[in-house]
């Protein structure tokens, strides 16, 4: 049995994709794929395959030990992605910005979880025969459609008429969200019911946090800050929304999106790059603030319109079922595992 160490502190920060990403994945292993590998936490001893979550420094000392064998890097953030998320004074921005590059030039091999980045990482001087496309993906155990009886006592446990039309946004609140575009569609569309999912995951060092403090403490009237919300209720969000919003400036592979998509909830985004090459054709879009609220206006007066993108939703979240992905980290691993051994990475 072939022996993998997660060295992750992902789950240690609430309301993150990357942590959403980390546990999904642990899951699989420890469940669909327990007769092949033996999976460990954060332990430091001899590992076949040593894959890292987190770029902790003290993981980055670690990899320089031959008991790591084949080092492999998940790479959920670039320097540039970062822009908008976490504010650092210079020259402690620069360092750090450094260090992610340097820490990711460390590993034997490195997983992206959105193929446009491949290009990006050659362009730091990361041989592209060294890194691989594999999308994140959700389980249907976590986040599924539920009954309307439970759509219906959640809606009433938050005080929304049943005929009330919502929109659900998460992730965490910062500028790179696009949360200041999700409160003008709601000012500017006051009949539906705006909910966003999500809080400072980062605290004070989010990117505009005294500018969205204020935003949270008064929203507009139809717009509901929830705050942090763990997993197993953010699937009830989704289940009462008619439309997942995410404006988001810039984006790796949201997980919120394949969330949503696994609900079957209809889902609308800002139009950018890097969703068409990971999931064009199953989300609807706009460019703009004037685009994205001309695609809700539309949506609440063509029914037809929304069941076709519900539909299509459930489509998308096929293609990233764990069901899926279960055969393409199989395979992933085993490859690691051979090339290892073939190097004398593997004793």
């Amino acid at each position: 049995m072939i022996r993998i160490n997660m060295f992750s502190q992902a789950d240690s920060v609430q309301g993150q994709g990357v942590g959403s990403a980390y546990k999904e994945l642990v899951r699989l292993l420890r469940t669909r794929l327990v007769d092949d590998f033996y999976v460990t936490i954060n332990k430091y001893g001899a590992s076949d395959l040593t894959h890292y979550h987190t770029i902790n420094p003290t993981y980055f000392a670690n990899s320089f030990l031959p008991s790591r064998g084949r080092k492999i890097g998940y790479v959920h953030f670039l320097p540039e992605t970062l822009e908008g998320s976490v504010k650092l004074p210079e020259p402690a921005k620069s360092i750090f910005y450094k260090y992610v590059i340097d820490f990711y030039k460390r590993m034997d091999q490195i997983v992206v979880v959105n193929p446009i980045f491949i290009e990006k990482l050659v362009k730091y001087g990361i041989s592209e025969e060294k890194v691989k496309y594999i999308p994140n993906f959700v389980a249907k155990s976590e986040f599924y459609e539920q009954t309307q009886v439970q759509k219906n006592a959640f809606r009433n446990k938050l005080n929304i008429p049943l005929d009330k039309f919502v929109i659900v946004g998460d992730g965490q609140v910062q500028e790179r969200k696009g949360v200041d575009d999700f409160a003008k569609l709601a000012e500017a569309n006051p009949d539906i019911q705006f909910i966003w999912a999500g809080g400072f995951s980062f605290g004070k060092m989010t990117d505009g946090y005294a500018h969205f403090k204020k935003l949270i403490d008064n929203p507009p009237k139809n717009l509901k800050f929830t705050g942090i919300v763990p997993r197993e209720e953010l699937v009830s969000y989704l289940n009462i929304a008619d439309l997942f919003l995410l404006p988001s400036f810039d984006e790796l592979f949201p997980m919120s999106v394949l969330e949503a998509f696994s609900c079957n909830t209809p889902v609308l985004l800002r139009d950018l790059d890097l969703y068409q090459a990971i999931i064009d054709g199953y989300y609807m879009k706009g460019k703009s603030f004037d685009e994205l609220n001309a695609q809700i206006k539309s949506l609440r007066s063509n029914p037809d319109k929304l069941k076709k993108y519900r539909d299509l939703s459930a489509q998308g979240s096929q293609e990233y079922s764990e069901e899926h992905l279960a055969k393409i980290w199989h395979d992933f691993y085993m490859e690691q595992y051979e090339i290892g051994r073939k190097l004398g990475q593997i004793k």
